[in-house]
């Protein structure tokens, strides 16, 4: 199963611990799904999803002021009795002293915030749903082109890397080469991501291993891009036919998302990057609402209904 250390959590949104007395190298969080524990502290337990991260605000922060101190010691103790990862207070509001002090016995890490309510849950719902989605790692490569994320496949050594390293050169970026780690972070989203190990290097037969960071400079790498279009590379076949139109959109699908995909045919002479080029920005003008095969169709009707009507008034 998927998890991301608090550790990690604390790093990258820039919480402070108000309890750095505890171990929390150990503490996982599982599930991208956040809550307020005002029912809780209201006394209603049933349903109670401890295991996610909890998150006060300044309602909940109110509410606990408001309470008389022997009902306060009974709130605490029932909620930070369960096994809860962490508890974030939101705005820079800090809990009372019993508050800690319970948190402490049991073991419940304290972290805050600055930040709002909404906002703070907003950007860490978001950043966990990337981090703990399903995830696959599949041979190609993954470039940024004109703001469309292009994934290239194809057998080894046809030309991927190469293709890539051309796209680089004319002002693209580089996502990973080699292997891509796809993570379903919706039903209509996969994001592609290097490996740590990998992450901006090209290997290129014959010349060996390329920092395409220091080569090329920041410019032309990016850490995580969504996959929008795949090219699928394959050597030329001249008894297949291949699609000259391109009236209806062939699929290929990773973690049940289906991704428009191109079967490209190789042979020498054929320029990959000008056609990756061109492949997003095709599907850049049919999300926009542009379809250059249906225009064309669309002509080629016209074209055949004003001649038929032509032959009609000359008979």
């Amino acid at each position: 199963m998927a998890n991301v250390k608090l550790e990690q959590i604390i790093e990258k949104m820039k919480l402070e611990n108000l309890t750095p007395e505890l171990d929390i190298s150990k503490i996982k969080i599982t599930q991208p799904d956040i809550n307020r524990p005002a029912l809780q502290m209201a006394g209603y337990f049933e349903h109670f999803e401890a295991t996610r991260l909890q998150v006060i605000g300044f309602v909940e922060y109110t509410y606990m002021e408001g309470l008389p101190e022997a009902r306060k010691r009974d709130v605490y103790n029932r909620l930070l009795s369960c096994e809860i990862p962490a508890i974030v207070f939101c705005r820079e509001l800090k809990p009372d002293e019993l508050f800690m002090e319970t948190a402490i016995e049991n073991k419940v890490p304290i972290l805050m915030t600055k930040k709002a309510t909404s906002a703070f849950m907003a950007e860490i719902i978001r950043w966990l749903n990337v981090k703990l989605a399903p995830c696959i790692s599949v041979h190609g490569v993954l470039v940024d082109v004109f703001g469309e994320g292009v994934l290239i496949t194809g057998e080894s050594g046809i030309g991927k890397s190469e293709a890539a390293l051309e796209l680089i050169k004319r002002g693209h970026r580089l996502v990973t080469d080699d292997a891509v780690e796809i993570r379903k972070v919706s039903d209509d989203t996969l994001v592609g991501s290097a490996p740590d190990i990998t992450k901006h290097f090209i290997e290129l037969r014959g010349i060996g291993i390329v920092d395409v960071k220091t080569l090329f400079g920041v410019s032309s790498v990016k850490d995580t891009q969504n996959i929008d279009l795949v090219i699928r590379l394959e050597d030329w076949d001249k008894e297949k036919e291949y699609d000259r139109l391109g009236l209806e959109e062939e699929y290929t699908e990773y973690l049940g998302n289906k991704v428009v995909c191109h079967n490209i045919p190789i042979r020498p002479g054929r320029n990959l990057a000008i056609i990756c080029e061109s492949a997003a920005i095709n599907h850049r003008q049919k999300k926009m609402g542009y379809n250059a095969a249906q225009e064309l169709y669309r002509r080629v009707q016209a074209s055949l209904t004003r001649k038929r009507d032509e032959d009609e008034d000359d008979d």
